[in-house]
């Protein structure tokens, strides 16, 4: 297993970092949209929402240290996995789209798939 010394991480796991940090910031700031598409058979929409963001905000910021950065990857991983259900509810119940179009609502499932390959490429090194 690789770490990168702190001098030669890639940018882009800068990037990464900022992208869970900024998605789970914004779980606090606008809780009713993430609400909104959280599937029915899920209870505790706000609490899931919650949890959530605070999810992505300490894997995020567990990016940044070469200590813990490949259990906040395989916890990106699984995060990304169960986020999977949410994304599929989306396509198939109509009441949680908030008007987005079904294409653009199927053309974020393979995203997922490129968001997991992102995090499980820094396993590598």
């Amino acid at each position: 297993m690789y770490i990168y010394p702190m001098t030669s991480v890639p940018w882009h796991l800068y990037l990464m970092s900022a992208m869970y940090l900024l998605a789970g910031v914004m779980h606090f700031i606008k809780p009713k949209t993430y609400m909104r598409i959280i599937p029915g058979y899920l209870p505790w929409p706000r609490l899931l929402v919650y949890l959530s963001g605070i999810s992505e905000i300490v894997l995020g910021i567990g990016l940044c240290f070469a200590e813990i950065r490949d259990l906040s990857i395989y916890g990106i991983l699984l995060m990304l996995t169960i986020f999977l259900s949410v994304h599929v509810s989306m396509i198939t119940e109509v009441n949680t789209r908030q008007g987005i179009p079904l294409w653009i609502l199927i053309l974020r499932l393979p995203l997922q798939g490129v968001l997991m390959y992102w995090a499980w490429w820094y396993l590598q090194y």
